[in-house]
C-alpha cells in the first residue's frame, strides 16, 4: 500500500499528541508528590510552658520521673507508583516545507481509473476511415494529374491554332501581293505595248552578258544565306523556279521535278532564297523577269 501525504501528516499529529499526554502525566505526578509532602508536615503548633518541678504536685512529679512512653509512630502513607511509560518510536518524517492549513479532513486520493477494454468496433471504424481517406487522396492526385494533362493539351492546341492562323495570314498576304504584282505587270505591259521600241536585231531585246551576270548575282545571294546539308554533295545542281516582283521581293520558290536534292536539301535552298529576299534588282532591270529559272549549284558561298 502506498503511503500518502495525508497518512504521513496523521502519523505526525498522533505522535505529537502522545508526547503531550506523556508530559501531562509526568507533570501531574510531580504535583501530586509535592502535595503529599506538604500535608505530612502540616498540623497544630506545639506549645510548651516552663514549670518549676518543685511547684508540681506529687503525682505529676512521679509521672515525670517515670519512663516516658514512646509516641505512636505515624503510619507511612503509600506513595503512588508512577505508571511505566512505553517507549514510543517516532520514525523520521521529512518535514513539510509548506504545510497547508487543514480546514477539513483530507480527501482520499482519487482512484486511478482502470483502462477500458479496446473497442473493436471503433478500431474497425478508424481503419475504414483511414482507408477511405487514402483512396480519396489517390483519386484527388489522379484528378490533378488529369487536369495537368488537359491543360498541356489545351496549350498545345492553342499553339497549333496560332501557327495555323499565322500561316493563313501569310498565305493571304502572299496572294494579295501576287495580285498586286499581276496588276502592276498588266499595267506595265499595256503601257509598253503602246510605246515599245523594236528590239535590236540578234538578241531579242536582251543582253546575254547582263543576263549571265544577273544569274551569277542570284546564285551568290542565295549561297550567302544557305547552309548546305550533308545529303547534298558539292557540285550538284538543282533547277529552281523563283517568282518575284519588281524590286526583287520573292513571292515563292518551286523546284523542277528533275531536281536531285532530297527533301532536306530542297527545304534548305527554299529557306536560303526567302532569306536572301529581296534578290538583286538594281542594274538588272533590263533582264529582270517575274519568273526566273535558275540552275542552282551546291558550292561554298
Amino acid at each position: 500500500m502506498k503511503e500518502t501525504r495525508a497518512d504521513t501528516r496523521s502519523a505526525v499529529l498522533q505522535a505529537m499528541g502522545l508526547h503531550v499526554v506523556l508530559f501531562a502525566l509526568m507533570f501531574a505526578g510531580l504535583q501530586w508528590t509535592r502535595s503529599n509532602v506538604a500535608d505530612a508536615a502540616q498540623g497544630e503548633v506545639i506549645e510548651a510552658d516552663l514549670v518549676d518541678p518543685s511547684a508540681l504536685s506529687a503525682a505529676m512529679r512521679s509521672a515525670l520521673q517515670g519512663e516516658p512512653q514512646p509516641l505512636p509512630q505515624p503510619q507511612p502513607q503509600p506513595q503512588p507508583q508512577p505508571q511505566p511509560v512505553e517507549d514510543v518510536v517516532v520514525e523520521d518524517v521529512p518535514p513539510d516545507p509548506l504545510p497547508e492549513p487543514m480546514l477539513e479532513d483530507p480527501l482520499p486520493p482519487a482512484p486511478i481509473p482502470e483502462p477500458d477494454e479496446i473497442d473493436q468496433d471503433r478500431v474497425q471504424r478508424d481503419a475504414d476511415s483511414a482507408e477511405v481517406a487514402r483512396v480519396d487522396r489517390e483519386q484527388e492526385e489522379k484528378r490533378r494529374q488529369q487536369e495537368q494533362v488537359d491543360l498541356e493539351a489545351e496549350e498545345r492546341q492553342r499553339k497549333l491554332v496560332a501557327i495555323r492562323r499565322q500561316r493563313e495570314s501569310a498565305t493571304r498576304e502572299r496572294t494579295m501581293a501576287e495580285a498586286r504584282v499581276q496588276q502592276l505587270a498588266d499595267a506595265k505591259a499595256a503601257t509598253a505595248g503602246s510605246s515599245a521600241k523594236s528590239p535590236p536585231a540578234g538578241n531579242r531585246g536582251t543582253d546575254p552578258a547582263l543576263a549571265g551576270r544577273y544569274a551569277a548575282a542570284l546564285q551568290a545571294a542565295i549561297l550567302r544565306n544557305w547552309t548546305r546539308p550533308e545529303s547534298v554533295p558539292f557540285g550538284q545542281r538543282c533547277r529552281l523556279v523563283i517568282r518575284q516582283i519588281p524590286g526583287g521581293e520573292v513571292v515563292d520558290v518551286k523546284f523542277d521535278g528533275a531536281c536531285p536534292y532530297d527533301e532536306l536539301g530542297r527545304r534548305s535552298v527554299e529557306a536560303a532564297v526567302l532569306k536572301a529576299s529581296p534578290l538583286p534588282y538594281a542594274g538588272f532591270e533590263e533582264v529582270f523577269d517575274r519568273q526566273v529559272n535558275l540552275n542552282f549549284e551546291a558550292r561554298e558561298g
